[in-house]
């Protein structure tokens, strides 16, 4: 079985434990590569205790590309299901929320795990998540919210 993603209206809020954010700035897609990493991908992570899902979209798009000035929506659900390295077993689907972001304006540095952003035309080669967020961009691409 291979890493299944599939992508809902709704879930219970409770279910929703990552955010992810497909970001655009001045035309261009927007990428992180975390300092442990040799890859690229969108900002996004793990929701915190009390944390509404919006509000962790909105502090991981500012701490992982240090965006200060951008328009945030919400897109729908994903889910992944698979052997992934948040999914403890095999079978196991974990949820998180789908969002796409226009950024305006960044902060001069980052102060966070990611090394550097990436801005570009082009998508990366090098995914850190090679399975997921490829089908969640073009999910984006195809809602014709950009």
């Amino acid at each position: 079985m291979s890493t299944e993603v599939k992508f809902y209206e709704e879930a219970e809020d409770h279910k929703l434990r990552f955010a992810v954010i497909i970001s655009r700035y001045n035309g261009k897609w927007v990428f992180c590569k975390h300092r442990e990493r040799n890859t690229y991908e969108a900002p996004g992570g793990h929701r915190e205790a009390g944390e509404t899902i919006f509000r962790t979209a909105e502090r991981e798009l500012q701490e992982e590309t240090g965006a200060i000035d951008f328009n945030i929506i919400p897109l729908c659900v994903y889910s992944v299901k698979g052997n992934t390295r948040v999914n403890e077993k095999y079978d196991q689907e974990t949820f998180g929320m789908l969002y796409f972001a226009e950024i305006y304006s960044f902060e001069k540095e980052l102060h966070s795990e990611i090394e550097k952003i990436l801005i570009t035309e082009d998508l990366p080669t090098e995914w850190t998540y090679p399975l997921i967020q490829p089908r969640l961009l073009e999910f984006v691409r195809k809602s014709g919210c950009m």
